[in-house]
């Protein structure tokens, strides 16, 4: 279809430019008809028929030459981005069995492949491996009918009008400019230029020289674009910052992953004539496409007349029409084709895309890529415990990262981590936060993540101090947890007289509760807020001290003699330092301190009691303190959550804070001094 129409292009304006490189002599439609014919006669006998050539090339004439001659003489073409890793362009050249790979500008220059041949569709004309969104992602084989039906639908949407002079911005090998770029201003007669990547400041696709990119629209004349939302925010920033209009634009196509409104509405104010799309690989490019005069910014306008929407009672889009011939290796299933998108269709018949509904993130660069992948390069690395990636719309994908250990690097690990990953898929911002677990609701029984559980906590909107705090915190806690003796408690091997030990510490902190608290009372009589909450808590604190004096005698101790021994000297100071920042500092600093011993007594309930009590095989009576705080304490963890969540002043978020990380110093201190071996306790 194509080459028919380059020759009746050729017949009725054999002088009209067809391609122009800029920095090489351009070719006309009566050249270019000749060149692609030619070329094809030579690779029909140079190459297998059937079996796929590979081309990682940069956009120019002799490169738009080789893909038309390729398909012309109905040898698949493979088209690979240059941003490939070298393993995922040895995995695409193997999994379709690739017998040549094209990188120069020279067509009389390739390398031979030795990948085994594989059996496609027939019909095969193009083969695309998606943007690469996991490690090994799976060649989309498309038919040249299939693509020719788009890229005429795209001409009959967009209108003779507008075959001027496009552009070629998006990098070579990307579908969407292939089929709606070229073959569509092919079709319609216009100009496809096609510059070196350099030329137009996209040697680096994913860091876009703008300022070289507006010098090209303006001095070459052009009249239309195909970018992604990236490309169009740096647009849209240069020209509001200098002043700049580009007149010639005539339409500026957006697609490859969801524009903001507030994008839209900036590019238009600015005079940008865009357009937003949707589209797919699996349709060989484009769905839909706003109209001129739509009054409806946000939708991603009417299907193209090859194509028919409808949406799934789940809410998922699925579309009726021209579908991929299936993908390398197997043969797509008939019947409706499931996009994975969740969208709408309007009384005027336009569609609108409202999410994902897979955890596939789009980037704003049109990147389709699996979180999953991103996140296994992350937990390779020791520094990381856990990650959520995510960034649907973002520029590049960005991560939740929460430390393995107290002094994990987690800047290093990112760095190391993206350099197993190719540009488009690295991490481009990072957040450290607390850990995720089933407690709070943001991992599964069986440690999977809640996605959107962790979603809706950090990144709708500002998180919760509470949360902040447990962030804030989270490298003091793996210190703590790290001290030897947490560790035995928690296994449940410690003995006797080091469970004794640890009672008779805890007494002489836990009997300065009240005291503390009716401190802090008195220092913040001012705050309203919290004189109701510091009542509860001296309510509920009240005798505590007597349930551990309890739990000593039972298990064997003198409760009489501890109640009248002093302290250890790290059990004072923590006590000492509480009573420092009440009195003379910020009173609301002890709510730092609640957060610790709470946290982690339910730690400690949770995990040690049963532990140590089936080691010393002592009664269920010799632990009352510990097992009564697992339950109670998970509920003063609610109540202190919500009474934080309250506190809106920095300086009394930053008291608290600070409270909190030196609490769990001090009381690691506590644990600390507290003997494995022989601890020295009355008995």
């Amino acid at each position: 279809m194509l080459l028919g129409t380059l020759r009746d292009h050729a017949t009725t304006a054999p002088d009209r430019i067809a391609v122009d490189p800029v920095s090489t002599p351009p070719l006309t439609y009566g050249a270019l008809a000749v060149a692609v014919e030619g070329l094809a006669e030579r690779l029909i006998t140079r190459h297998d028929a059937g079996r796929p050539v590979a081309m990682q090339t940069d956009h120019g004439i002799t490169e738009l030459l080789l893909e038309l001659a390729l398909l012309e003489a109905s040898t698949p073409v493979l088209s690979l981005p240059s941003f490939f890793t070298t393993d995922q362009l040895r995995h695409a050249i193997e999994t379709c069995g690739a017998q040549a790979l094209y990188r120069s500008a020279d067509p009389d220059s390739f390398a031979p492949c030795d990948a085994v041949p594989i059996a496609l569709p027939t019909g095969t004309a193009r083969i695309t491996f998606t943007s690469g969104s996991s490690g090994t992602p799976k060649g989309v084989c498309l038919s040249a009918a299939h693509m020719m039906e788009v890229a005429a639908a795209v001409v009959d949407v967009v209108g003779q009008d507008h075959a001027g002079r496009h552009l070629a911005l998006l990098p070579p090998g990307i579908l969407l400019e292939t089929v709606a770029g070229m073959f569509a201003t092919l079709l319609a007669g216009g100009t496809y230029l096609c510059p070196p990547q350099a030329m137009v400041g996209m040697a680096d696709p994913f860091r876009p020289d703008v300022p070289a990119m507006v010098r090209a629209i303006t001095e070459w004349n052009v009249t239309s674009l195909i970018i992604v939302p990236e490309y169009l925010a740096g647009l849209v920033s240069h020209m509001e910052a200098q002043g700049t209009r580009l007149p010639t634009l005539t339409i500026v196509a957006v697609g490859g992953a969801r524009t903001p409104r507030s994008l839209l509405d900036r590019a238009r104010a600015v005079g940008l004539p865009v357009r937003q799309g949707y589209g797919l690989t699996e349709c060989a490019s484009v769905v839909s496409l706003e109209d001129a005069d739509d009054a409806a910014p946000g939708s991603v306008g009417r299907p193209l007349s090859h194509m028919h929407a409808s949406i799934a009672v789940d809410g998922e889009v699925m579309l009726d029409g021209p579908v991929c011939l299936g993908t390398v290796g197997a043969l797509r299933d008939a019947g409706p084709f499931a996009t994975g998108d969740i969208g709408r269709i309007d009384s005027q018949g336009r569609l609108w895309i409202e999410g994902r509904k897979s955890t596939m993130i789009v980037t704003s660069f049109g990147r389709n890529i699996s979180p999953e992948w991103v996140e296994e390069a992350l937990l390779a690395q020791p520094g990381i415990e856990q990650a959520m990636v995510h960034g649907d719309g973002r520029p590049m994908p960005e991560a939740l990262l929460t430390p393995a250990f107290p002094d994990a690097d987690l800047a290093a690990a990112v760095t190391a981590a993206n350099a197993l990953l190719p540009p488009y898929a690295s991490i481009g911002a990072w957040r450290e936060v607390a850990h995720f677990t089933p407690a709070n609701g943001m991992l599964t029984g069986n440690g999977r993540l809640r996605r959107g559980a962790i979603a809706q906590a950090w990144l709708s909107g500002e998180p919760t101090f509470f949360l902040e705090l447990e962030a804030a915190t989270t490298r003091e806690r793996l210190r703590f947890l790290q001290i030897r003796q947490i560790q035995a408690g928690l296994k449940g091997t410690i003995d006797r007289n080091g469970y004794l030990a640890y009672l008779a510490q805890a007494y002489h902190h836990v009997r300065h509760t009240v005291p503390l608290l009716q401190a802090a009372r008195a220092g913040l009589a001012h705050r309203s807020d919290l004189a109701a909450a510091l009542d509860e808590y001296v309510a509920e604190e009240t005798g505590h001290e007597e349930w551990i004096l309890s739990d000593i005698a039972m298990a064997g101790g003198d409760a009489e003699a501890v109640r009248h021994s002093a302290p250890a000297e790290p059990t004072r100071a923590m006590v000492d330092h509480a009573y420092a920042q009440i009195t003379a500092g910020n009173a609301i600093a002890f709510f730092g301190m609640v957060y610790v011993l709470e946290s982690v007594s339910v730690a400690l309930a949770s995990r040690g009691a049963s532990a140590v009590a089936q080691h010393l095989s002592l009664p269920p009576e010799a632990f009352t303190y510990l097992t009564s705080h697992g339950t109670l304490d998970q509920d003063h963890m609610r109540f202190f959550a919500q009474l934080v969540n309250g506190l809106s002043d920095p300086a009394d978020r930053a008291a608290i804070v600070q409270m909190a990380k030196d609490i769990f110093s001090l009381y690691g201190a506590v644990f600390a001094s507290v003997s494995l071996e022989a601890a020295h306790v009355p008995a």
